[in-house]
């Protein structure tokens, strides 16, 4: 399908008309993307509808008051969202030339490279301030709180870059320069630009619009949304470093979701309450959250929480409450104290209708931000000095005292001639479930006690780089130091059977016991009394979903590199049991069970682990704790 206003931007003088739309833009240096070659409107692009509409539920109607915020078709400063009617979204290319020329008009707006992608595109970073600031320092300086507005971490959803574009316009050319008067706004318009650049009109069937989107993971095949705690894509090593140089205050992960159908055209969320940073989270659901939930329905949308069916094909079954860990967006935010929001548009809705609520999101966001920002600096300082005595790694669910009243869509079941089984057909109809019951992960599975700090050998180069990259303090012992410690010891590992997200997974476990070890110069030390002392704790327990162990930085500590031969060890074992009593007696103790006592190989190496010859670091996990 040929693409209207994709090609690089040309510039051409065009008499000014008055804009269509309530925005007041100023008129300076027009602005429309232009190439004879694409001039031509398809017929799906002329009868407003995309190539999967056939095979979708019916949409329901909408005539959104925030409609009016799109500019004219033929208006010089017009979005190539706004040029195709709410149909297209630019490609890099188009998306960086526009901005680009936005930037070039408004001093206000700055512009820097966070680093290269793996097929070599910058993944560019805007700055709106009223200073006009292209630096972190001088940014945090002016007082002023920063959010991070990301959008194409999965690149076929790309609605905030469409509503970023056409915001930062009205701010820089419009009548919202005020919104940099209380805040600053860092705008990333394409995070995973190479799978942006993997485009087509059949990526993403279920989703309704663009006309073409980009793919879902990176040109390595990675999800950068499972990709926070372990950091193996350059695109998230970028962001990482983005993040620990330009602090800001909050962050802002815009997605479009998958699932169920229901009446919500834009959904957000962040972690529970019982998570790691509970005062951003009561900042977040009770200033937050009401100020951006009226704005957008004053303006025609319906907005609601973050909503998983327990059951896709019953709804009555209810809803739940995610506790993401941090592979996640929000849940690496909640464990480093920065209040971190995931917008989950609906995919079903279309794409201008998706793109007009996270325009009215983040503009209602930056008026908020600005108003709350004592309130939301506070919030965060509370829960970067928390520190509590008990961590909870991992977390299970429980019913909820409260329900939901869920606003959804009708729906029958029917036998599908093609499977066989029952599938579900949305009518279209809205429907109202009252008082649904709700599930939420707000019980502790697994906690532990918080070390003073950790310890790491300096071998593991790669695992201290992680820390590193992930702002996490870290110091050298500058000579050999004698400590009493813990260390685990794993046993039973299971590794996953196939590659997840690039990586050779794995899960043991983990018993604890008191060392006193002398540690030599150049082990590194990762205090737990810092700032991101919780997020250095969920990457170096073991049993933590996340932990760096799990994700198989450590792997190499599951091989056995030397061994003994049977001729070897079973004259050993005859000596040992005649020099020890008290092994003759444990050994008689061990035959009691019937399986030990008929495995020859088991009682060789009973005698072998208990030998001054056995491998003293095998399964030792090689990070201590200070006790």
């Amino acid at each position: 399908m040929r693409l209207l206003y994709y090609p690089a931007v040309t510039l051409i003088s065009l008499a000014l008309a008055q804009p269509a739309f309530a925005t007041n833009i100023t008129p300076t240096a027009p602005i429309k993307a232009f190439d004879a070659a694409h001039a031509q409107e398809s017929s799906a692009q002329r009868a407003n509808t995309f190539v999967n509409d056939a095979i979708l539920p019916a949409n329901l109607p909408w005539q959104g008051a925030s409609q009016a915020l799109m500019l004219d078709v033929n208006h010089p400063w017009a979005t190539p969202f706004e040029q195709s009617n709410g149909l297209e979204s630019p490609n890099y290319a188009a998306t960086i030339a526009w901005l680009d020329h936005l930037a070039s008009q408004a001093p206000q707006l700055q512009k820097v490279s966070l680093g290269k992608s793996p097929q070599g595109r910058d993944i560019w970073l805007y700055i709106a301030s009223d200073e006009g600031i292209n630096e972190p320092a001088p940014l945090k300086q002016n007082g002023k709180p920063t959010i991070l507005v990301q959008a194409g971490i999965h690149a076929g959803e790309i609605d905030g870059k469409d509503a970023g574009m056409m915001l930062l316009r009205d701010i820089l050319k419009g009548d919202k320069g005020d919104l940099l008067k209380n805040a600053n706004l860092l705008f990333v318009p394409i995070f995973s630009v190479d799978g942006h650049e993997r485009s087509s009109e059949f990526n993403r069937v279920n989703q309704r619009g663009p006309t073409t989107m980009g793919w879902r993971t990176t040109a390595n095949n990675l999800n950068l949304n499972r990709d926070y705690a372990k950091a193996d894509s350059l695109e998230m090593q970028h962001m990482l470093r983005a993040i620990n140089l330009w602090q800001p205050a909050l962050y802002l992960d815009v997605h479009v979701t998958d699932g169920i159908d229901y009446q919500y055209d834009i959904t957000f969320g962040y972690n529970l309450a019982q998570g790691l940073s509970p005062a951003s989270f009561r900042w977040l659901e009770h200033n937050y959250r009401p100020a951006i939930e009226a704005a957008l329905s004053q303006q025609g949308h319906i907005p609601g929480p973050l909503i998983f069916a327990l059951d896709n094909t019953d709804i009555r079954k209810g809803m739940s409450l995610w506790q993401p860990s941090p592979r996640f967006s929000n849940g690496y935010g909640d464990a480093r104290h920065l209040p971190t929001i995931l917008v989950e548009n609906h995919s079903l809705k279309p794409f201008k209708q998706r793109v007009l609520g996270t325009y009215v999101l983040l503009e209602q966001t930056l008026k908020t931000v600005g108003e709350e920002a004592t309130n939301l600096k506070s919030a965060i300082a509370e829960d970067q000095q928390r520190a509590p005595a008990l961590l909870t790694l991992k977390w299970a669910s429980a019913p909820q005292p409260k329900g939901w009243d869920f606003k959804g869509i009708d729906y029958r079941l029917e036998t599908s001639p093609i499977t066989g089984a029952d599938v579900v057909r949305w009518t279209g109809e809205p429907k109202l479930y009252p008082n649904l019951p709700v599930m939420a992960d707000t019980v502790p599975e697994i906690q532990v006690t918080r070390p003073s700090a950790y310890y790491i050998p300096a071998q593991w180069t790669e695992v201290i780089d992680r820390l590193s990259l992930h702002g996490i303090h870290t110091s050298r012992l500058t000579q050999a130091t004698e400590l009493n410690l813990q260390q685990y010891t794993l046993s039973n590992p299971a590794f996953n059977t196939k590659a997840f997200e690039g990586r050779l997974t794995v899960k043991a476990a983990a018993t604890i016991t008191n060392v006193t070890s002398t540690l030599p110069a150049g082990t590194v030390k990762v205090s737990t009394d810092q700032p991101l002392g919780d997020l250095a704790m969920l990457l170096l327990e073991p049993q933590s979903p996340d932990s760096l162990l799990q994700w198989g930085f450590f792997n190499p500590i599951f091989t056995r590199t030397e061994y003994i031969e049977d001729y070897a060890v079973e004259p050993l074992a005859a000596k040992m049991l005649s020099d020890d009593p008290k092994l003759q007696a444990e050994f008689n103790h061990a035959l009691e069970n019937p399986a030990f006592a008929a495995d020859p190989e088991a009682r060789l190496r009973w005698f072998y682990e208990r030998s001054p010859y056995y491998d003293t670091h095998y399964l030792k996990y090689p990070v201590y704790r200070s006790r």
